[in-house]
Formats: structure tokens, C-alpha cells, sequence
């Protein structure tokens, strides 16, 4: 891996600079003096952190998304151009599903009512977040529940574009379910989508999806649809017959064949989903599916001979570079995996998913927040929360710096021991949980002459003593990056300017905006750089 010496880049500029910038004086929300910032860099950290509708420590699932929202309706209007990017990589590299969607539906709300027609156009920024062939009916419901059923033109042409590019037999049989508010014949109603001319498959799958929609009981299958095909013939088996299917040397190809997903495999056999079951349907899994399962593996008795296919998949370099997956995924799926097979596993893949953290030379400081308001769950379906998302990469950074020193920090602070070649895992259960969120005391107790300071935080330092700016306790020659994982209003020390740097998100690839500014050059949006 590269390494970064800002000391050794002599004909950089000295003093570059990164995109998050703040304005004027504020309060966190613990009362503590802090910074506002400005309304692109207030909208990239709440997005780059919001699992819509999931609440924090200081603001609710609904006061979240509704400043989410207006912030995006006033840069669709003022700055489309930058926004429209935002949503894309939003959707796209930062792999935020319904926070892109929600904005892209309130980007076109806003330029439509404000008029405003230059930069990227609605139906296009639409067309962009939507990747997966359940959105289109996602962004749908969002837009008829939030404005009505009057759904402009912008949006079913954006819709559209999308829908011939996602809808193939095997997204059918997978999203178009009766749990969606819009079935894929729903939404095929609302835009009138036509066939793509390349695939001249398509035209009957759509008009498959009208008939599973609104003739169920008479909806014919296309004859020369091999997967929708199989699948009828599956579906017609006698349920007396169906095990057989699965004990079959060809069973796995045949159900992959007919698109048969793991969710609803159990409900055609019409019994548990025991490891027979589970062992023919693990070829054609996705992994996220993988790691969602690995306790249902467990449970089944799946062999060690497929368990080990399992490990093999969920760690390889290219399947996690391509999954995208959220580094914090694969260690929830550690702490709940109730196996020790899939430890060492999920600890590669782990460590595969952070493969952008940079080699820091010289001596570097990671601040960890360990506060009680870094404890709340990242979202509603997971118990993993924001402080040991915090812990995973402050360990990560200072395993592959030449020289870090690890401290976590609240009320009190104090150093995490580690070892060069350990794993991130191992250093993560020397984490714990230390009160109230006093940053600049921890800086100006551990900050000793090193080359950068990084801090991973919420940012909602306190007003008690020693609060203040934390980065003050550092030299202005020496850098200071704050890493924000919770996107609040208010940020605990100013940005943007020489040396003073944030960032966010729960990827890690804000790093890469770390290693140009260690490369002695400026930062640019994700984006754009």
C-alpha cells in the first residue's frame, strides 16, 4: 500500500485544503461551543450517515429526515449541478439506498416548483439512484405518499428509463412480491415504460408483470422465458414432490435456473429449511444474503464441506470489493455468527472492505468517541452502533500507520493497546464505554508532538471543562481530521481551512480524501475527484 508524508511532499502546496467547510459560531447539541457549517457540507454529512428514519441521540428519525430533505431542496435549486452528483454517489459508491431515493424525489419536487430547469435534468438524477429493480416502486411510494398520486412527468420518464434497464425475469420473481406497495404491473401502469429495443424479451415480460399484477389466477407465462419458464414448472410440482427437487444431484442448478431465492424457498417446500434445503440454494446467494444467514447455517447443520464455500465466498477480495458492503456489516455478522468457522472469514472480509485506509508515516494520534451518545444503533434493524463503527476504523487507521497512538475518549480518556499484525477484531474488544464526549481535554492530554490528529466522533462535545475546539490544541501546522459518523447540525471545530479538515460516512472511503491531503494536494468531493 501507498504511503503519505505530508513532511515529504516539499513541492505540494503546504496547505491544502478539503470541501467540508464551516461558517459561524454554534452550540452542539450538549451545549458545547461548536461550528456551523455550510449547506453543501451540512447535507454531505447528513447523508453520507442517515439511515432514513432512524433515530439518534439528539434528533429523531423525523427531524432527521426532514432536514435531509430541505437541504436538498434548497440545493436542488441553488446548485443542481453539485447536488444531482451527491445523489448518484450517494446511490452509487456510497451505497445509501433509500437516502438517495428520498432525494432525488425532493431534487425534482424542488425545481419544479421553483422553475429552475439548468444543470442535470429531473429525469436523469431519477434514472441515477435508482439501481436495484425494487426502487422504482420505492421512489414511487415516496413520492405519491409525500405529494400524491399526480406524479410529474420528470419522474415517470426517470422511472422509466430505469425500469427498462432492471427488469429481467429474475428481478421479477425476486421483488415483485404482494409486501411491496407497488408491484412491478403498478408501476409499469404509472409510467408506461416501453420495451428496451435491445432485449426483445422484454415485451413480454412487461406484459407478464401487468397479469401477475391484475389477472393472477389467468397470467400465462412467456414461452421463451427459460427462468419464468422453470419457474411455473417448480411452482406445479406437487408438494409431495418438491423435497426431491432439492436431494437431486442437479437440484441447486434447478433452482437457480428457475430464479429461486432463499426467501422463498421454504414457503414452496412447505417445511423447514433444513440443511438439504439451505445447501442447494447457497450457490445462487448473494453475499449479503451470505452474511445475513451464517446462524441459519449454523442452526441447519449445513456441512463444513459447503460451510467452508461459504467462508471462501464471503472473504474473497473481488466478491467484497463488488459486494459493497459496509465494513460494520461484516462485523455485526461476527458478533452474531454463533460459529467459530466464520470467524476468521468475516475478519478478512473485514479487513478487505477497509482496503482504502491509508499507511500514515510518521506519528499519528486517533482519537476514538466513546460517549454515550456514540451508542445509539445505526439503524433499527441492527444493534450495532455508531461507537464500535467508530472503533473499527481508528483501529484499522492505526494498525497500518508506521506510528499511531490509539486512545478512546468521553468523560476520561486513555490509550488502547495494540500490536502490529493484529486484527482489527482482536482490537476492538479493548473498546469500552466512557461517558460524556470531552474531546479537547482528550486532545490536549495525548496530542505530543505527532505528525496529524485524527478524531472519529459524533462531534457533540460538551460544554464542561476544558471544552472548546478541540483541533486548538494542536499547532495550525499540523493536521486535523475529524471524522463525523453521525451527520449533526453542529460540528465540534471548524473545517475547510489550512490543516482543519472533516469528513463522514460509514465507509471508508472519505480516506481517500486523507491520502491527497497527505499528498499535499486538495480534496474534492468524492465525486468530483
Amino acid at each position: 500500500m501507498a504511503r503519505f508524508n505530508l513532511r515529504a511532499s516539499k513541492s505540494a502546496p503546504l496547505s491544502p485544503v478539503s470541501p467540508v467547510r464551516s461558517t459561524g459560531p454554534a452550540r452542539t447539541a450538549q451545549g458545547g461551543p461548536g461550528h456551523l457549517r455550510d449547506p453543501r457540507s451540512e447535507l454531505f454529512l447528513l447523508a453520507v450517515a442517515n439511515l432514513v428514519t432512524q433515530r439518534t441521540a439528539y434528533e429523531s428519525g423525523e427531524e432527521r429526515d426532514d432536514r435531509f430533505a430541505a437541504l436538498v431542496r434548497t440545493l436542488a435549486a441553488r446548485d443542481p449541478l453539485w447536488t444531482a452528483g451527491l445523489l448518484g454517489w450517494l446511490r452509487g459508491e456510497a451505497n445509501m439506498r433509500t437516502a438517495s431515493l428520498v432525494g432525488a424525489a425532493e431534487y425534482v419536487k424542488a425545481r419544479l416548483d421553483a422553475g429552475v430547469t439548468e444543470g442535470p435534468s429531473n429525469r436523469q438524477v431519477v434514472d441515477s439512484v435508482l439501481r436495484r429493480a425494487d426502487e422504482p416502486g420505492e421512489l414511487l411510494a415516496y413520492w405519491t405518499a409525500t405529494y400524491g398520486r399526480n406524479v410529474p412527468k420528470p419522474v415517470k420518464r426517470g422511472i422509466a428509463d430505469a425500469v427498462r434497464r432492471l427488469y429481467s425475469a429474475t428481478s421479477l420473481l425476486k421483488y415483485d412480491t404482494d409486501s411491496k406497495a407497488y408491484r412491478f404491473g403498478d408501476v409499469l401502469n404509472l409510467v408506461h415504460a416501453s420495451p428496451d429495443p435491445a432485449k426483445p424479451w422484454q415485451g413480454e415480460l412487461f406484459r407478464h408483470a401487468l397479469d401477475r399484477r391484475h389477472n393472477p389466477q389467468d397470467a400465462r407465462v412467456p414461452a421463451g422465458n427459460r427462468t419464468l419458464v422453470a419457474h411455473r414448472a417448480l411452482m406445479e410440482l406437487p408438494v409431495a414432490e418438491r423435497r426431491a427437487v432439492v436431494l437431486a444431484p442437479d437440484g441447486a442448478e434447478r433452482l437457480a435456473a428457475a430464479g429461486m431465492t432463499w426467501e422463498s424457498l421454504a414457503g414452496w417446500l412447505q417445511g423447514p429449511m433444513d440443511s438439504d434445503a439451505w445447501e442447494a440454494v447457497i450457490p445462487s446467494m448473494g453475499a449479503m444474503a451470505l452474511l445475513r444467514n451464517l446462524r441459519n447455517f449454523d442452526r441447519a447443520g449445513v456441512s463444513d464441506t459447503v460451510a467452508a464455500q461459504v467462508a471462501a465466498r464471503i472473504c474473497d477480495p473481488e466478491a467484497v470489493a463488488r459486494s459493497r458492503q459496509f465494513p460494520f456489516r461484516y462485523l455485526a455478522a461476527y458478533q452474531h455468527a454463533s460459529s467459530l468457522r466464520w470467524s476468521y472469514p468475516l475478519e478478512q472480509a473485514l479487513g478487505h472492505s477497509l482496503a482504502n485506509v491509508p499507511a500514515l508515516a510518521g506519528r499519528t494520534l486517533v482519537l476514538v468517541d466513546r460517549s454515550g451518545s456514540m451508542w445509539s444503533p445505526l439503524s433499527d434493524r441492527s444493534e450495532l452502533n455508531r461507537a464500535d463503527a467508530a472503533a473499527v476504523f481508528a483501529a484499522a487507521l492505526a494498525l497500518r500507520a508506521e506510528q499511531a497512538d490509539l486512545v478512546q475518549f468521553g468523560t476520561t480518556s486513555e490509550a488502547v493497546p495494540y500490536r502490529r499484525g493484529e486484527s482489527v477484531l482482536k482490537v476492538l474488544d479493548r473498546f469500552g464505554q466512557l461517558g460524556g464526549t470531552y474531546t479537547a481535554k482528550a486532545v490536549k492530554e495525548h496530542y505530543d508532538g505527532h505528525d496529524r490528529v485524527l478524531i472519529v466522533t459524533d462531534e457533540q462535545a460538551a460544554s464542561y471543562r476544558l471544552g472548546g475546539d478541540p483541533t486548538a490544541e494542536v499547532p495550525d501546522a499540523v493536521p486535523v481530521y475529524t471524522w463525523n459518523l453521525a451527520g449533526y447540525r453542529v460540528g465540534h471545530a471548524p473545517s475547510g481551512s489550512a490543516n482543519r479538515h472533516a469528513f463522514g460516512g460509514l465507509t471508508d472511503g472519505a480516506f481517500r480524501m486523507v491520502s491527497l491531503i497527505e499528498a499535499g494536494r486538495d480534496a474534492d468531493w468524492p465525486w468530483a475527484s
